[in-house]
């Protein structure tokens, strides 16, 4: 593949300056299983050491948020969309590297061992007469042509290409996701989302999703076959879509449940769950010795696969997650307790998906609480959950960044803590077409709903913190950009996100979240 898309050329020891070699980086090989078993074999620029030289801002490629995901998935349901995902072969070496003033970056890459002599067995006559001996190993040096995977600028550069390639055929970009693009067929939106070389595209007709597969393999199929799946099921992103229920879709994640309970160390049986992910004193920092090291790396380990966990297919589980983050850096044997509790929970909720369906892409309702200084420094909780029918397409739980003096201003910081994405919501599906006439925030507590519907009227003798807060809250009530409604705590549904609900109240919240009920 990397010679037949002429990747790399060799070049002389002679032609390179002592910079250009020094900056050379080894060639990496790496053998990946595949999904269906196979062998593959992948080369592999090693790029961590240019991080020294290159910033941020020269490599940081966009990618698809979840919130988009989940939001598309869901208009896709709603308006009984086809749907095609496709997977680009070999993307990264497809976009050519950055031309300079004075012609194409030169980028060096140091090839020795098994590589050097495969090299020679595919072209004796081009790479045979560079090869030069050092310290007793055969090497040659490659100027690099192409971006190839583990270059820090490769993602960039292929995200650069294909967001010119999608224009180029009237795909308009959604300023509010780089990775969410949409253009007018047939008076009907086709809407591409894509993460990487991994696309997600969808439009009423099918016959308009098989002219893009088609035009995908024209432009990135010469080498390899654009592979693509159609039907109601989609494997992408690490999560099954599944559009067999008319209207909705589930997003399924029970494969990463069972393989994180197979991966753990601690083997469950059938009867060994808990009926909540998170005990009454979660929120108690514990006693106990320190986890030994490899407890501790197995702690964090788990923490984080719970974490992908619960920003996609399983809400459920994200606050007792939020908790165990905030003990990752020192976790102690309590701690582990409640990794054990969450484990349990999963072991007997193998089955769970969340279930979404759109019923009214006009109307965006948030459920937004918080937990008065329930953190060991006294800090408060925020929780919220975002749904538009059934089913919670985003869900935020997380501990306060500033202490407040009741229960109001942790109210009032929550509804802050969340604004960000109530109004990217509200941009973001507008920007894709659908007028949003009203974005509602539900809150349990009346003295926060005068507050932020007042604003300076109602300042008080408070710290310049919480002035900016609830002014920036009640601006955007004046602008029309969203709207409070009072919620009976009964109701609050955001309350499982702050709180280790048990018994009838976290199975009720529980189904209204996943799109149960």
């Amino acid at each position: 593949q990397l010679c037949k898309r002429d990747c790399f050329t060799p070049v002389s020891i002679k032609e390179m300056t002592s910079q250009e070699r020094s900056k050379a980086q080894q060639a990496l090989m790496f053998l990946t299983e595949k999904k269906d078993g196979s062998i593959k074999g992948r080369m592999v620029y090693n790029g961590k050491p240019t991080r020294e030289w290159l910033s941020r801002e020269d490599v940081a490629s966009p990618t698809a948020a979840t919130e988009s995901v989940l939001l598309t998935a869901a208009i896709d349901a709603m308006e009984g969309r086809d749907v095609m995902t496709s997977d680009i072969p070999n993307a990264f070496i497809q976009a050519e590297m950055p031309q300079t003033n004075d012609g194409m970056e030169k980028v060096i890459m140091k090839i020795t061992g098994p590589l050097v002599e495969l090299l020679i067995d595919i072209n004796p006559n081009q790479y045979g007469p560079m090869v030069v001996y050092e310290k007793g190993r055969r090497v040659i040096y490659v100027w690099v042509l192409r971006a190839i995977y583990g270059m820090l600028i490769a993602a960039l550069l292929w995200y650069k290409k294909f967001k010119l390639k999608l224009e180029g055929v009237g795909f308009i970009f959604n300023p509010y996701d780089p990775c969410v693009a949409n253009r007018m067929i047939k008076n009907n939106l086709q809407t591409i989302i894509f993460h990487v070389d991994d696309i997600k595209s969808s439009h009423v007709d099918e016959k308009v999703n098989t002219e893009f597969e088609k035009w995908l393999n024209t432009e990135f199929g010469k080498h390899g076959e654009v592979t693509t799946r159609r039907g109601k099921l989609h494997d992408y992103l690490g999560m099954i879509l599944d559009y067999g229920t008319k209207g909705e879709v589930k997003i399924d994640m029970q494969k990463y449940v069972l393989d994180m309970l197979n991966d753990f160390p601690i083997k469950f049986k059938e009867d060994q769950v808990a009926t909540s992910p998170a005990g009454e004193k979660a929120f108690i920092g514990g006693v106990g010795k320190l986890l030994d090291k490899a407890r501790s790396e197995l702690f964090h380990t788990f923490v984080a696969k719970g974490l992908f966990l619960c920003k996609r297919a399983r809400p459920d589980i994200q606050q007792a997650i939020a908790i165990l983050t905030t003990r990752v850096k020192a976790p102690n044997e309590s701690d582990w307790q409640k990794l054990l509790r969450l484990m349990k929970y999963l072991n007997g909720t193998k089955e769970k998906v969340l279930q979404l369906k759109i019923e009214n892409i006009n109307v965006i309702k948030w459920y937004v609480d918080a937990s008065f200084a329930v953190h060991d420094d006294f800090k408060s909780h925020t929780g919220a959950i975002m749904t538009m029918g059934k089913g919670a397409v985003q869900s935020i739980s997380r501990k306060q960044k500033l202490n407040t003096r009741s229960s109001t201003e942790s109210e009032l910081v929550g509804v802050d803590d969340v604004s960000t994405m109530i109004l990217w919501t509200k941009l973001f599906l507008e920007h894709q077409g659908y007028d949003i006439e009203r974005n509602i925030i539900y809150q349990d507590n009346k003295s926060t709903i005068l507050l932020e519907e007042n604003g300076r009227k109602s300042a008080g003798k408070r710290s310049r913190a919480l002035n900016i807060r609830y002014f920036f809250i009640s601006d955007q009530i004046e602008k029309g950009n969203m709207e409070i409604e009072y919620c009976p705590t009964e109701s609050m549904v955001g309350d499982l996100l702050t709180k280790p609900l048990q018994g009838s109240k976290f199975i009720e919240f529980r189904n209204i979240i996943l799109g149960e009920k």
